[in-house]
């Protein structure tokens, strides 16, 4: 049921009842399963020298019951929306990313690494949840020496549930002098808290170009594995 119509049930039920109990307290103050909590029972000051009409408790009850209803349904759509957000912001991050690093090796002439770490080097891992570096490789040994070597481009933690990984001994991504990545197509796989359902596969191909598409099993369930 749509929570629109919900509330407007629990509304009409709100009425009915307090009807029904407006009934009973005209018939019979005071008679067992007919206490209402009547605010006109209070002094005035209350509300600026104006009596109020009273409030059953049911009816106060309906209303904790409706608005803790909505609130079910929509902390959870809540969260789905944050996972959403994060893996389309690494998202954004690693295309960012891709498009940096052939561009400053084909204008400077230097091997470009990007590989999962932080601005001292590379962690050596296939897991870039945790955030990646783009730097020049003048020496062209893979390890950046943060005296010399430029930190082109830094990509934050994913946040939240997010992964970003590559296949097992994908560690770091190579760009030539011309442009083009060395080695084979990488395949990175991207997941959230949302599930295994909702994984990408984005495939970058040796100009550093990505193609989304579907993750396999396999990719969701090694995504979403702890590390």
């Amino acid at each position: 049921m749509k929570p629109e119509a919900l509330a407007r049930g629990y509304l009409m039920l709100g009425r009915e009842l307090r009807g029904r109990w407006s009934q009973c307290v005209r018939r019979s103050i005071g008679r067992p399963g007919c206490e209402v909590f009547d605010m006109r029972a209070l002094p005035a000051e209350f509300n600026g020298g104006r009596r109020v009409r009273g409030v059953t408790l049911i009816e106060a009850s309906i209303v904790v019951a409706a608005v803790a209803t909505l609130a079910a349904l929509a902390v959870p759509r809540l969260g789905a929306a944050r996972e959403a957000a994060r893996s389309n912001a690494a998202h954004q991050a690693l295309l960012a990313s891709l498009m940096v690093a052939p561009t400053h090796a084909a204008s400077t002439g230097a091997e470009v690494v990007v590989c999962p770490g932080t601005p001292t080097g590379c962690a050596g891992t296939h897991d870039w949840s945790g955030g990646w570096i783009v730097f020049a490789d003048r020496d062209g040994d893979r390890v950046r020496d943060p005296a010399s070597e430029t930190l082109i481009h830094r990509a934050g933690p994913a946040g939240g549930r997010a992964h970003l990984r590559t296949t097992a001994g994908r560690t770091r991504l190579v760009f030539q002098p011309d442009g083009s990545a060395s080695g084979s197509n990488v395949t990175f796989t991207l997941c959230d808290g949302r599930g295994p359902q909702r994984a990408v596969a984005l495939v970058m191909n040796n100009t550093g170009a990505l193609r989304a598409t579907t993750a396999t099993a396999a990719q969701a369930q090694a995504c979403m594995a702890p590390m």
